[in-house]
């Protein structure tokens, strides 16, 4: 399952208040969260997104609360996957528990700019950027991070298995 998007580059440190500020945090709808993110960064940024883009950040990403909302806001956004040098640890599992696919690629982020487009196949461990052809080897998600992936977070894949075993 490849995909590909518009990349919107962000710095470094960015934080969980600047990818969705506390003022937000009346609301878990997507949609909602989705309008207001990266707010903290830039009042507007989520009018030059369209569905598919991609976030790419420097180092430590998602870092400071471990707010659930930060994933959700972003995939509200329309943006399914965020590839970064590095990303704060728990924002790494809420992604993941959100159904936010992340990609951690190290220095090879300084070949992506803003603007590039995307193609990214996880599967085939590979990033490739079709706008300066740079092709970036990214390591395969474990099993149980592309599940996540495939059904959309945690609470999808835990409804399934309990409707499995009849307890839905």
């Amino acid at each position: 399952m490849s995909f590909t998007g518009k990349v919107h580059k962000v710095g470094a440190h960015i934080d969980t208040d600047a990818i969705i500020p506390a003022r937000f945090l009346v609301t878990t709808d997507v949609k909602k969260l989705g309008e207001a993110c990266m707010e903290g960064l830039e009042p507007g940024w989520v009018r030059r997104v369209a569905p598919g883009d991609i976030i790419v950040a420097e180092r430590n990403f998602g870092c400071g609360s471990s707010r659930e909302h930060a994933p959700f806001a972003i995939l509200g956004a329309g943006i399914r996957a965020v590839v970064a040098h590095s990303f704060a640890r728990i924002f790494y599992r809420n992604a993941f528990n959100m159904g936010l696919m992340l990609l951690e690629v190290g220095d090879e982020v300084s070949r992506i700019h803003d603007g590039d487009t995307l193609e990214i196949d996880p599967e085939a461990g590979m990033i490739h950027d079709r706008t300066n052809g740079a092709e970036i080897r990214i390591p395969a998600l474990s099993p149980m991070m592309q599940t996540l992936i495939d059904k959309g977070g945690m609470v999808n894949y835990v409804r399934e298995k309990l409707k499995e075993r009849g307890e839905d």
